[in-house]
Order: structure tokens, then C-alpha cells, then sequence
């Protein structure tokens, strides 16, 4: 059993985004990945979405591609369902690694910039401890992210 805090570091190494700082929120279902300037274009025949990513605690600030796997209604955290890209793509927590389904929204106003879901969870033997957080990111990074985050 791998017990996970209620923030966490993470990667999503197809897109190229690593270190990322991420809310375990088992009261969503869909993972949320923070997304602007949505373009949906076609290569060889298939779907595919570009967009742009951005993470205030880590710099991160890039342009991803990424096949589109689906289109989904999803309630937004104002309770409006609204329709949605996803893709699908591999998550790395700790030293486990597995394919998620992943909406893109745009995400500024909130501290998160990625919410993990219930659904990416599932079938993973994971326990989140709501009173701890980076329980899975090595101590000396941890001590950098939190220090990183004091004023």
C-alpha cells in the first residue's frame, strides 16, 4: 500500500513536465491539468490538442501537444458541467508510473494547477493521509519545495 499525502509532487513525462505540484482530491473524479490557449488541430489522420501549461511554484511554463482522447462533460468546481478535452498520458507518482485520463482547463485563479482525481487512483493500492502532504517526494526536495513556499 503506497500512502500518499494531499499535495504531492508529480511528473507526466510524455508531455515533458516534471516536479509538478499537485492536489490529491479524491472529491473529483477527472484529474485536471491547468491549460491555456487550446488548439485543436489533425495530424495523420487523428485529433490532437496543443496547449499551453504553466506553474507558478516551478517555472514550468511550456507548450504541450498531446493526441486528444476524448471529450468529456465535466462539472467545474463552481458546480457548471462544461465540455472538456482529455488526454491520456503517463503519471509518475514516487517510483510508480501508470496512464491517466487528464481534462484540460484553465486553472489560473486556482492555487492547484493539477488535481488528481479519484479515477487516476483507482487500482493502485494508494491511501491519502489528509493531514500530510509530499509524503513521496524525497526529504531534501521536499525541505526545497517548503521553503520555496514561505515568505
Amino acid at each position: 500500500m503506497l500512502v500518499i499525502g494531499w499535495q504531492e509532487r508529480v511528473d507526466l513525462p510524455l508531455l515533458g513536465l516534471t516536479n509538478l505540484k499537485a492536489k490529491i482530491d479524491t472529491g473529483a473524479r477527472t484529474s485536471a491539468l491547468h491549460a491555456t490557449d487550446i488548439v485543436e488541430f489533425e495530424r495523420d489522420g487523428s485529433a490532437w490538442v496543443r496547449f499551453h501549461t504553466r506553474f507558478d511554484d516551478d517555472a514550468h511554463d511550456t507548450d504541450v501537444e498531446s493526441p486528444i482522447h476524448d471529450r468529456r462533460d465535466i462539472t467545474n468546481t463552481s458546480g457548471i458541467p462544461e465540455s472538456r478535452i482529455i488526454i491520456r498520458t503517463k503519471f509518475r507518482l514516487s517510483t510508480h508510473l501508470w496512464r491517466i485520463d487528464l481534462s484540460l482547463t484553465e486553472r489560473t485563479e486556482m492555487k492547484f494547477r493539477m488535481i488528481v482525481g479519484r479515477t487516476a487512483l483507482r487500482g493502485h493500492a494508494i491511501l491519502v493521509n489528509p493531514g500530510k502532504r509530499n509524503l513521496t517526494t524525497p526529504k531534501s526536495a521536499a525541505a526545497k519545495a517548503a521553503k520555496k513556499e514561505t515568505p
